[in-house]
């Protein structure tokens, strides 16, 4: 309880500052690689809820461009992702800029993903437990799965993760995620290149 509450948002202050410094070159490369891939946007902005529900701006490298059909609709994911953005994503450095949600203090380093505000009014009050703490860069489930297991397993993992909170259990997810980085295990699920949409229980 006091790693929660009084040293889980220094220690995430201090990492991300230190993260985004050391990181600022490749930071600069993705964004020019990005910008030219799509037409002058390499950022992908995006409301999320964060902790207790409470909606901020996600920022993430963008790697899919805008590109659609003939019927004026956006094209399917696959059909969208760059080359460069394929690489980004595999390698999981379009995460890179949220650094910047956690020194505002909108997310930490480690806990449940951020997903769609329109997911809010489908989660069964267990489920909404995922919000009672700031959204995580990455987390339990991301380190268990990923993409590649189902919307439920995903929750129960989040509040799993709520339930166990400390010191350790960060560590252990700071380091399994360098491992699953470096294999790129779960990038995509078993039909798309993104997660399917949650359509509630």
């Amino acid at each position: 309880m006091f790693y929660k509450n009084y040293l889980k948002r220094p220690i995430d202050l201090i990492m991300a500052l230190s993260g985004l410094i050391a990181l600022s070159p490749v930071f600069v490369a993705i964004t020019l690689f990005l910008y030219f891939a799509n037409d002058g946007k390499p950022f992908f902005f995006q409301w999320r809820p964060g902790k207790k529900g409470i909606l901020f701006k996600i920022i993430k490298f963008k790697t899919m461009n805008e590109r659609r059909g003939s019927d004026g609709l956006l094209l399917p994911d696959a059909q969208r992702l760059t080359t460069i953005g394929a690489f980004v994503r595999k390698t999981s450095l379009d995460e890179i800029p949220q650094l910047i949600n956690v020194i505002k203090g909108e997310m930490s380093l480690i806990g449940p993903r951020p997903l769609l505000p329109e997911y809010l009014p489908l989660y069964s009050s267990e489920q909404f437990r995922r919000h009672e703490v700031r959204p995580g860069i990455t987390g339990w489930a991301q380190i268990n799965g990923r993409n590649a297991i189902s919307w439920n397993e995903k929750f129960k993992l989040d509040v799993w993760y709520i339930n166990n909170l400390n010191f350790w259990l960060d560590l252990k997810i700071i380091l399994l995620t360098i491992k699953k980085v470096v294999v790129k295990e779960n990038i995509s699920s078993k039909t798309s290149v993104t997660m399917e949409k949650f359509n509630g229980n």
